[in-house]
């Protein structure tokens, strides 16, 4: 996996650089410090994911993002940012990052956000599941209804997906083929009238299921 690390503070691009160099199937491409310089590079380098400040010079990690996704939307985006404020939060998924990670957590999470980010599903740090939860309304009678709808199985895949595993985790967990999981997501997608995973993660969240 190609990697670009757009970041401001050296010291954190540095050790951001160090740790992921560190696994073989990573390769830093690039390295970028502000908003502008990281567009331009995403659309030179062509990576196959960024990891995105979002506290930028001339240009915020969010508007970057947004430019990046409109011209080139296979690239994946990991916020890693210290800022966890509603307004953010979801400014950021809604630009279209596919992973949110807070600055200070584990190696491990980063990593889960980046290969979940690879496989086509969206992370949320738990603190930031949290924060889009207080910014959400309470699930309708509708919403419970339809939680209702689901089955056992589509129960358990949806509370693994709330904990940010990828399909492919879901399917090692519960020692099940990845496209099985696959027609079960698209499944509970269907039933719960949502367009993505973090949606459903949010209804589920909501109705005291998880």
């Amino acid at each position: 996996m190609r990697i670009l690390i757009v970041e401001d503070d050296p010291l954190m691009q540095l050790g951001l650089e160090q740790a992921l160099s560190e696994y073989p199937d990573f390769e830093i491409i690039g390295q970028a410090e502000d908003g502008y310089a990281g567009v331009q590079k995403a659309l030179e380098l062509k990576p196959d994911l960024i990891v995105m400040d979002i506290g930028l010079p001339r240009l915020d990690g969010i508007a970057a993002t947004k430019q990046i996704k409109e011209k080139s939307p296979n690239i994946h985006v990991v916020m890693l940012t210290s800022h966890t404020s509603q307004t953010e939060v979801v400014a950021a998924l809604s630009s279209g990052a596919d992973a949110y990670c807070i600055k200070g957590a584990s190696l491990e999470r980063l990593l889960a956000a980046i290969e979940a980010a690879k496989d086509g599903a969206t992370y949320l740090d738990p603190q930031i599941a949290r924060l889009v939860l207080d910014n959400l309304k309470p699930p309708s009678p509708e919403v419970n209804q339809n939680i209702s709808l689901l089955s056992e199985r589509e129960l358990e895949v949806l509370k693994l997906i709330v904990e940010g595993k990828s399909n492919n985790e879901i399917a090692e967990h519960l020692y099940l083929s990845t496209n099985t999981i696959k027609t079960h997501v698209r499944g509970i997608m269907n039933k719960l009238a949502v367009d993505d995973r973090v949606q459903a993660a949010v209804i589920a969240l909501r109705s005291g299921l998880v």
